[in-house]
């Protein structure tokens, strides 16, 4: 977590020499359940001990927010009223939010800010929902006596990717930033949002992330194409079954996925195999989760890998290096995280395998690419929350 004295110098030197109410919100990790939100299907996240942390207090005007992002060095100023908004990408966050929290009632008026991360950029930990949350809590606090339920947060920070920032994501990363808790991952419903707690507390093992540094730029739009598979299905199997209900994946069985298997083509028969396996793997680590059975938690991991660079095709020649390293260590269960083509692997590390795995990886895949993965251990920690 970012020191909190290192922001609080930030924010009295960049404004009025007074304190404000320090926040924090968390990125986050997926143990599994890849690709399946936007498919009604299963998410299995967690908060990490990473994330952003922001000092903020009304600064007495009717709507002008002064914001000073202390990573990038850059101060912003800008009005609610303006309908078009800051420029800066990273200010449109702040300026999504607030609007947001306006819809809901919340009377947001002007207000400082400064605000520091030390979430990875680009390693698939999510670094803008952890934005997101933390300025939503701040608001809540501020200007909305925290009575926004901890949903509408999290709903408020999806919306300010749809509208302000052209991102069209799902609800996991909000959700986890919001709703993390230390030592739980989280099994989210995303068809019916409803969500369960699961205890992590791995004695023996330990969650890693190693990030490839590396990120594909495809032609085209894969993440849209691979949607449109999934919903290519569905509109076959809807068209078998008039008297069924399917609005996605989630609603299919293994029987009809092969009834239609030679209407919809090889490719988005692939795509959706991969994502109905992905709801019984997700399923499946639930139990062994239970049952503190976590080889069997490994073993749906490296089934998700091979089904998502398999199946899904989302994979790339290095995070399969990546992972095969990971076999040839015996490590218990590895798998890319994220949306793929590039990015990280998560891993679940038995300790006495530990350093020999991260040195062997480190050496060949150097030896390779020539570059070191970045290695991040997992701590699993708390969501959204005021820390002063």
């Amino acid at each position: 977590m970012i020191d909190i004295e290192f922001v609080r110098s930030r924010f009295i030197k960049h404004f009025d020499g007074k304190t404000g109410n320090v926040y924090t919100s968390p990125g986050r990790i997926n143990l599994i359940g890849e690709h399946t939100d936007y498919n009604g299907g299963f998410v299995f996240p967690g908060a990490v001990d990473k994330g952003i942390t922001a000092e903020m207090r009304a600064n007495g005007t009717e709507d002008t927010v002064m914001a000073y992002a202390i990573d990038l060095k850059d101060r912003v100023d800008f009005k609610l009223s303006d309908p078009a908004g800051p420029k800066a990408s990273w200010a449109r966050y702040i300026y999504g939010i607030a609007k947001e929290f306006q819809k809901l009632g919340v009377p947001v008026k002007g207000f400082n800010i400064a605000f520091a991360g030390d979430v990875p950029l680009g390693a698939g930990m999510s670094s803008s929902a952890a934005m997101e949350s933390c300025f939503a809590c701040g608001l809540n606090d501020i200007f909305g006596d925290n009575k926004v339920s901890q949903w509408d947060m999290a709903l408020a920070g999806q919306a300010t990717e749809h509208n302000y920032c052209g991102v069209n994501c799902g609800i996991m990363d909000q959700f986890a930033s919001v709703f993390g808790k230390a030592g739980c991952l989280m099994r989210l419903d995303c068809r019916s949002r409803e969500f369960e707690y699961f205890p992590f507390k791995p004695d023996g093992y330990r969650l890693v992330l190693l990030d490839s540094v590396v990120k594909h730029q495809l032609a085209g739009s894969p993440y849209n194409d691979r949607r449109n598979s999934c919903e290519n299905v569905v509109k076959h199997i809807a068209a078998k079954h008039p008297e069924g209900q399917f609005e996605t994946l989630r609603d299919c069985t293994w029987e009809q996925l092969e009834e239609v298997k030679d209407e919809v083509g090889t490719e988005d028969y692939m795509r959706a195999k991969f994502v109905l396996g992905e709801k019984d793997r997700v399923l499946a680590v639930c139990d062994a989760l239970n049952e503190g059975d976590y080889e069997k938690v490994g073993e749906m991991m490296y089934k998700t890998h091979e089904g998502l660079s398999k199946d899904y095709e989302v994979s790339c020649e290095e995070l399969d290096y990546l992972n095969d390293i990971a076999r040839e260590c015996e490590v218990t269960g590895s798998r890319i995280m994220g949306g793929g083509f590039g990015g990280c692997t998560i891993n679940l590390v038995r300790n006495d395998l530990y350093k020999n795995f991260i040195a062997t990886a480190k050496k060949k895949f150097n030896e390779k690419y020539g570059h070191e993965p970045k290695v991040y251990d997992v701590v699993i920690g708390d969501g959204s929350r005021r820390l002063c």
